[in-house]
């Protein structure tokens, strides 16, 4: 119980010190700390950006050191006006807050359980009471990591991560003995230098999506769902797409989410 006073207190403090303050009419996106919150911002001021444009109004970037901070913020609805993240954060604030889904991003995503190449691992469970670096909970690689061992006497030594990139690092270098990590940066690099060997791949979940939280007017939702939709289509969109690295923008809707939020049940604040 101590622990999590602790950590919930740590969360508050975090949340405080990294949340931007927006004047009047000023627009916050917040974005899951997936890279840390220097290279989120940079990956996704173009996003930023194109919404300024779109809306007339000007956006902010909202990052967090972790995902337990980051969950501070969004089980406590305020501070933020729209969300870019997960399948299971959407479905979450759809069903308990009445955000709209705007748009995804194309496909699905999965994580991938990764071993230092060299030290090949057959099954998951031969990494009982090994280190295995993770994003901290509610975070998808926590989540699927803690399926994969169900015995609550036979489990890895868990070494929590505040971003993937500190994880990928951990794990190229044999400092840990596994990683979970988002599938696309694990292809990444082994596309880039190699260095790491899987073990196995999670169900793929929908990929991340823009919701907006419904003090927003209507209409402003719409016209941001009309742009975002047809970015692939128009020069100002292509280059925002360009920037943050993704093809084109979906649509989504609440159905596509639907029960994805059921993992976050057991979690601090649900």
């Amino acid at each position: 119980m101590l622990a999590l006073t602790l950590l919930a207190l740590a969360a508050v403090a975090a949340v405080r010190a990294a949340m931007p303050k927006p004047g009047p009419g000023e627009l916050v996106l917040v974005i899951q700390p997936i890279l840390s919150e220097e290279q989120t911002r940079k990956d996704y001021q173009p996003l930023a950006e194109f919404i300024e444009r779109t809306t007339g109004r000007r956006c902010l970037i909202g990052t967090l050191p972790n995902f337990i901070a980051y969950w501070e913020v969004i089980r406590r609805n305020s501070g933020y006006d729209l969300v870019f993240d997960a399948a299971h954060f959407t479905d979450y604030r759809i069903r308990k807050f009445g955000f709209t889904v705007l748009a995804k991003i194309p496909g699905t995503v999965s994580y991938s359980l990764v071993v230092p190449k060299g030290h090949p691992v057959l099954d998951p469970m031969e990494l009982t009471g090994k280190t295995i670096a993770t994003l901290g909970p509610p975070s998808v690689g926590a989540v699927r990591l803690s399926a994969m061992f169900p015995n609550p006497t036979r489990q890895p030594a868990i070494v929590q991560v505040d971003n993937a990139e500190e994880g990928m690092e951990l794990v190229v270098a044999g400092r840990v003995h596994a990683a979970i990590l988002p599938t696309p940066l694990v292809s990444q690099q082994m596309a880039r230098s190699g260095g790491l060997a899987v073990v196995m791949t999670t169900e793929p979940m929908p990929h991340w999506a823009l919701s907006a939280a419904p003090h927003l007017d209507k209409g402003l939702r719409e016209k941001l769902r009309a742009a975002l939709l047809n970015a692939d289509k128009t020069e100002d969109g292509k280059r925002m797409l360009q920037g943050i690295g993704f093809p084109k923008f979906d649509p989504a809707t609440p159905d596509l989410y639907a029960g994805q939020g059921n993992v976050l049940r057991g979690y601090w604040g649900y």
